[in-house]
């Protein structure tokens, strides 16, 4: 089997309040499925990994604010373009909700659970 790119979805700034501390515990809880997405085989992509190195670049300073909403949740549109699937991890997300409704109108396949993915059960 090729292996999948697979745009791991969930939680990033919903419920935090903005607060840096609680998004980047957010993103670590995206991350932690990474590793073993990658000992699959697959290429796993989260659109923070690309989305923050841009926001930084373009003088964001606060979540919302003009930068970040040029750049975050394109970055993930522009990312399905490129993936076969998206693993959609708990948690309340519009964005990754929003990633959902692009993935199934291209067709991608969506994973609820890591165990789902092949190679990972």
């Amino acid at each position: 089997m090729s292996g999948l790119m697979i745009l791991v979805a969930g939680p990033y700034r919903s419920g935090t309040n903005d607060d840096p501390v609680l998004m980047r515990k957010n993103l670590d809880y995206l991350e932690s499925v990474t590793l073993q997405l990658f000992r699959a085989g697959h290429l796993p992509v989260i659109g923070e990994w690309v989305a923050l190195p841009l926001l930084k670049l373009a003088g964001s300073k606060v979540p919302g604010d003009a930068p970040y909403e040029e750049i975050l949740y394109p970055v993930a549109g522009r990312l399905l373009h490129k993936c076969d699937a998206i693993l959609r991890l708990k948690g309340e997300s519009k964005g990754a909700d929003e990633d959902i409704r692009i993935g199934r109108e291209r067709g991608l396949q969506i994973y609820y659970d890591l165990a789902d993915v092949p190679g990972c059960g």
